[in-house]
């Protein structure tokens, strides 16, 4: 990434409330400009890394509501990964020349941000998410948090062969250990002999290549076993809600013997509390009272995340007013600034009088000069 950020709208050349279509344009444009294979200057490599970010970032539409709201700390700790693995750069350059394979965030990508495909070998085992709610408290202050969920795991007595320690499956013959049958025929015709092949699942193995004499007695010949497990991980003070954090290796065991294991996504949501609701850093909350402290003013006993604090509620303060205590809310994530807590004030119509209060009511309307002459008088 560069070491120095713009404004990825600058960046783009393009105004903030432009659209998709308008930022995919500027950044095919820009991009075809800074290539280095076609740019030669020295800064050449470093404009599209900065132009690609950039695009990454606006071309996404959750990406680019959090870095419209706030800025650079909302899009920050992404990897090479989370921005280019989403777009299909072959849809935007695959008929403009470049001479080499972008596909799908391929090629040139692949060496500027450091991904690389996947090497030879048996395929890793899928990803796995789970939820952890944690209270506002948590989110206030970071720390750790312990997370317990049950994943499958590869046998640790057969490591995910099925066959019982000291055996060995047994090959199918009728496909070679391949799974498939192949059946091959041949047509003559005018020009010569055509051989049409086809390939479907054998159907004596049923497409496994092998047969399990002696199954494992941990896993009954599964190749995997269930385990509850618990982890450790560390929560960002701040941390968004909805926010992933990645652990890798402790999702699901891959589906071939000897492959790697998914990763872990731990999704971390805000538990409800009933004092708050939360938007972002800043918390919200109802404060109810008579028509006689909004007339004459009064105090208010507020909780916040870190104890109660007075408040004073001016005289003459209006339904639907809102009061500000200003940087008593949650941490910006990324950021060294906390959001605001905000105070929505409501203002309570008594609906049932005494005759006494009754009284007082009629003797403050009669007195209340601003009512005595009507706009149509």
């Amino acid at each position: 990434m560069v070491a120095e950020q713009r404004d990825y709208y600058e960046v783009l050349g393009v105004s903030r409330d432009a659209d998709a279509k308008a930022i995919k344009n500027a950044f095919r444009e820009l991009a075809l400009k800074y290539h280095p294979d076609r740019n030669k200057s020295p800064d050449a490599e470093t404009r599209f890394k900065e132009i690609a970010e950039a695009y990454a970032i606006l071309s996404d539409p959750k990406k680019r509501a959090d870095y419209d709201a706030r800025g650079f700390a909302g899009v920050a700790g992404f990897s090479a990964e989370d921005l280019f693995s989403g777009i299909d750069f072959g849809d935007i350059f695959g008929d403009m020349g470049f001479g080499f394979d972008l596909g799908r965030g391929g090629g040139l990508f692949d060496s500027f941000f450091g991904r690389h495909r996947r090497p030879a070998g048996p395929a890793r085992g899928s990803d796995l998410e789970v939820r952890l709610t944690i209270p506002l408290e948590k989110v206030n202050s970071g720390g750790d948090e312990t997370v317990h969920f049950t994943r499958p795991m590869s046998c640790p007595d057969c490591h995910g062969t099925r066959s019982q320690p000291g055996t060995e499956p047994r090959q199918c013959e009728a496909c070679g250990g391949s799974g498939k049958q192949v059946t091959t025929r041949r047509e003559t015709k005018e020009k010569g002999t055509i051989s049409f092949q086809q390939i479907a699942i054998c159907p004596v193995c049923h497409g496994q290549g092998t047969f399990i004499d002696h199954p494992c007695e941990t896993c009954k010949g599964r190749g995997e076993i269930e385990k509850d497990d618990k982890l450790k991980v560390t929560i960002p003070a701040g941390v968004d809600e909805g926010t992933a954090l990645r652990i890798p290796g402790h999702g699901l065991p891959s589906p071939e013997a000897g492959g790697q294991p998914g990763d872990l996504y731990v999704i971390v949501r805000s538990k409800r509390d009933p004092r708050f609701e939360r938007l972002g850093a800043d918390l919200w909350r109802m404060e109810t009272i008579a028509i006689t402290d909004a007339v004459l003013g009064t105090k208010l006993n507020i909780p916040t995340l870190e104890g109660s604090v007075e408040v004073t509620v001016p005289a003459g303060t209006q339904p639907d007013e809102v009061l500000r205590l200003k940087g008593k809310g949650l941490p910006v994530f990324g950021a060294k600034m906390h959001g605001d807590i905000n105070i929505r004030i409501q203002v309570h119509i008594p609906e049932r009088l005494s005759a006494e209060e009754k009284s007082l009511y009629e003797q403050l309307r009669k007195t209340d000069k601003s009512d005595k002459k009507r706009w149509w008088q």
